[in-house]
């Protein structure tokens, strides 16, 4: 199996550091070939609005919306999930990117407050055995409503903080920040073998 780290801004060292630990196949990937040898991508967290811009200024919008809409799955963090979701609510920012629309969730950007607001919180997430999960939370977006085409995940008490849409999942925090490798072992874990 080949995985791929969307590489064009946000924090994909932490990403690449997490997943070589659990695959030995992972590339960066920059390019519509990189995009299309892989099996499974992960889209870090950073700054939505630049990575939207840098995957339409990289040519990877058209192939990375076929691969997801063909199935490929992904894990999306953070400004992930922001570029995944099928509605944006206005930020107060007023600057959204566009989405691709693939996960049936209303977000916020940015909704639990500036930098200086950011916490870790522990969180349960379906399939995981043992302890919470700790939750990184840094400037993140919040899930608003689910809806029908999606299934909450994880939750932060009573809020959903984590969805998925069949192999497209969606977190609000960052797992890839912590040294806790089981929700990214869970997500490869699903992943169909290739021949």
């Amino acid at each position: 199996m080949k995985v791929g780290v969307l590489a064009l801004q946000g924090d994909v060292p932490e990403h690449l550091r997490f997943l070589r630990e659990l695959v030995p196949d992972v590339i960066p990937v920059r390019r519509a070939a990189e995009l299309d040898a892989v099996d499974a991508l992960f889209l870090p967290g950073g700054e939505s609005t630049a990575i939207a811009r840098l995957i339409a200024e990289m040519g990877l919008w058209a192939p990375l919306e076929t691969r997801l809409r063909a199935g490929l799955p992904i894990l999306a963090t953070c400004a992930g999930l922001i570029l995944l979701a099928r509605e944006l609510a206005p930020s107060a920012s007023g600057r959204d990117p566009p989405t691709f629309g693939v996960l049936d969730v209303r977000v916020r950007r940015n909704d639990y407050g500036a930098q200086r607001e950011s916490f870790e919180a522990p969180v349960t997430v379906e399939g995981l055995v043992g302890r919470p999960f700790p939750g990184v939370f840094i400037r993140s977006p919040r899930i608003l409503a689910v809806g029908p085409g999606a299934v909450p995940i994880a939750r932060r008490g009573s809020e959903v903080v984590g969805v998925r849409a069949g192999p497209v999942w969606g977190l609000t925090f960052h797992p890839e920040l912590g040294t806790d490798l089981r929700l990214h072992r869970r997500f490869l874990a699903e992943i169909p073998a290739t021949p």
